[in-house]
């Protein structure tokens, strides 16, 4: 009985994105949508994202916040070799534990480097880690990600974070992986507002998204009916899908 309580509940993630260049629009981030697709696979859903400078106390604050509402928490950026790279630091602080070196980290960084110029100080900066921690392997630039307790501590440069996120597929406890399923109608949402409502409703346990859009002069939707339980979104886009119809609204399978 309590494997399946652990199954059906929903595990959640929150996401603290790191970094000054973010905030100040010079780079996209790409990491969102990529966490937030691969925790689906785990079963386990990203709930919240916070966006934060290059500022100690904002990470520390962000970090606390997130990892004490939520099963995991993933933070992206600021782990590289340079001086301004303060996230290790910034979370040890937080948890109000040391920063030291880990020895399987240096090991790791003397093979990456061996054939590169060698292990420098900057580039030994990236085997520091909040004391107790554990490494998540990087198999495409040598320096690994952390763990420690709830928190994971990626790069974020997204092929990097996408690496490290597939060393660390089937190692979470997670629930049931989300499914999906879209439909497409030229009609305007507001026009089936009640519908979307009620359909949601007489459904418990699955979400309707609404996307509008314009195209070709013309005003649509894509409905995105998601649940853990595929038998159920079947259920609600058959039935929603007759209720656009039954408005004279000619539905499109797998969206417009």
């Amino acid at each position: 009985m309590e494997s399946a309580t652990n199954h059906d509940r929903i595990w959640t993630a929150a996401l603290v994105v790191i970094g000054d260049e973010i905030l100040s629009g010079r780079t996209q981030d790409r990491n969102i949508a990529q966490l937030a697709t691969w925790l689906n696979v785990q079963g386990i859903r990203l709930v919240e994202v916070h966006v934060v400078p290059d500022r100690t106390e904002a990470i520390g604050e962000a970090v606390n916040r997130l990892r004490a509402r939520n099963d995991y928490l993933f933070t992206t950026g600021g782990i590289g070799p340079t001086h301004d790279d303060i996230t290790v630091d910034a979370i040890a602080a937080a948890l109000n534990v040391a920063v030291v070196e880990h020895p399987d980290a240096i090991a790791v960084l003397e093979r990456h480097y061996a054939t590169r110029g060698g292990l420098t100080d900057a580039r030994r900066r990236m085997a520091r880690v909040p004391a107790g921690a554990s490494l998540i392997e990087n198999r495409v630039s040598g320096a690994p990600g952390i763990r420690v307790g709830n928190v994971f501590i990626m790069a974020g440069v997204p092929h990097i974070t996408a690496g490290m996120l597939d060393s660390l597929t089937g190692t979470l406890e997670g629930g049931r992986p989300v499914v999906s399923a879209t439909i497409g109608c030229w009609v305007a949402e507001s026009e089936i507002a009640d519908l979307l409502r009620a359909t949601e409703k007489a459904h418990e346990g699955v979400a309707i998204g609404s996307y509008p859009f314009f195209r070709e002069g013309r005003t649509g939707a894509n409905f995105v009916v998601r649940s853990p339980d595929q038998a159920l979104v079947d259920r609600c886009v058959a039935e929603l899908t007759k209720g656009l119809e039954a408005a004279g609204h000619a539905v499109t399978a797998g969206g417009i």
